[in-house]
């Protein structure tokens, strides 16, 4: 009888294959696609800890993005009370929906995860879970979507490249730490829950994944008077991230720059935020960019 899942062998590599991520987990061999950055999961036992960690149940609504063949979706089935998979590959959702025809609390939506408004998707729940692979090269855009639609998002399981995950945790004072951080950092509780080599998948990326856990904070984790404002300001702060922050901010655009001169310069609201000017955006925890906010407004 033929296997109908196949591990990968060990050491197993393909550096023909360009940096990617997978979209997708499946038990059996399949063709990826480029345009696509699927590489497929190949191992059961890391399909087993996603789920673990994940912990779905009965009760909850669970937003899987990027099903791809089902691996996944076949044991998110069996424990959550409703699964709605988002599949923008059209090759793949008709596979996806034959194969999950007899499951009743399946839906399938075939759509861009960069487009698609959860919200509307999960109703009449109210909120969901999600769990989600992301590609690489959209990942993070991604990220900030769900983020922004946080209002009827309660926690999210993903999986990025290792390096993305880095840069989302990055503490202040970390070379890692960037825009993405502090965005994140504002809107959930980070915490990195394990790695996977690119043995794993198949074809083999050349980078290796990490899986991460984001809890949804009831509100921002700063007080800031304007959060429009705080992003334009985090923003500019790291255009030059070797440049110290008094003159990223004098280099910022000129909307930022008014505010500034009203309150008399850079230096000044700097000195205002109990901020010295010769620090990097990367040393600045959050609170004391909404303090930088704050002094400009």
């Amino acid at each position: 009888m033929k296997k109908q899942f196949e591990e990968p062998p060990s050491g197993t590599s393909n550096s023909d294959q360009p940096v990617s991520h997978p979209s997708s987990f499946i038990v059996r061999p399949s063709i990826s696609k480029r345009r696509f950055g699927q590489n497929f999961l190949a191992d059961r036992g890391v399909v087993q800890r996603i789920i673990d960690a994940f912990d779905p149940r009965s009760d909850q609504t669970v937003i899987e993005i990027g099903p791809g063949r089902g691996a996944l979706t076949t044991e998110l089935i069996k424990k959550t009370g409703r699964l709605i998979a988002i599949e923008f590959d059209r090759d793949l959702a008709p596979k996806l929906r034959d194969q999950f025809a007899a499951s009743a609390n399946f839906t399938l939506i075939e759509a861009d995860a960069l487009t698609i408004d959860f919200c509307e998707a999960i109703q009449p729940a109210r909120t969901a879970r999600v769990v989600a692979n992301l590609p690489y090269n959209i990942g993070t855009a991604i990220l900030q979507r769900l983020i922004e639609q946080r209002s009827c998002i309660s926690d999210m399981t993903l999986m990025l490249q290792r390096e993305v995950v880095d840069r989302i945790t990055a503490p202040p004072g970390s070379s890692d730490r960037g825009y993405l951080s502090v965005f994140v950092e504002a809107f959930c509780e980070t915490e990195k829950l394990f790695d996977v080599p690119p043995q794993a998948f198949r074809p083999a990326p050349k980078v290796w994944s990490t899986v991460v856990r984001l809890r949804v904070r009831p509100k921002v984790a700063a007080e800031v008077k304007d959060e429009k404002l705080l992003w334009q300001v985090v923003s500019a702060g790291f255009v030059h991230p070797r440049k110290t922050i008094l003159n990223n901010l004098r280099e910022a655009p000129e909307s930022i720059q008014e505010l500034l001169k009203k309150r008399g310069g850079a230096s000044i609201v700097l000195c205002d935020a109990g901020i010295p000017p010769l620090r990097r955006a990367e040393t600045l925890a959050l609170e004391e960019w909404a303090l930088l906010v704050n002094a400009m407004v």
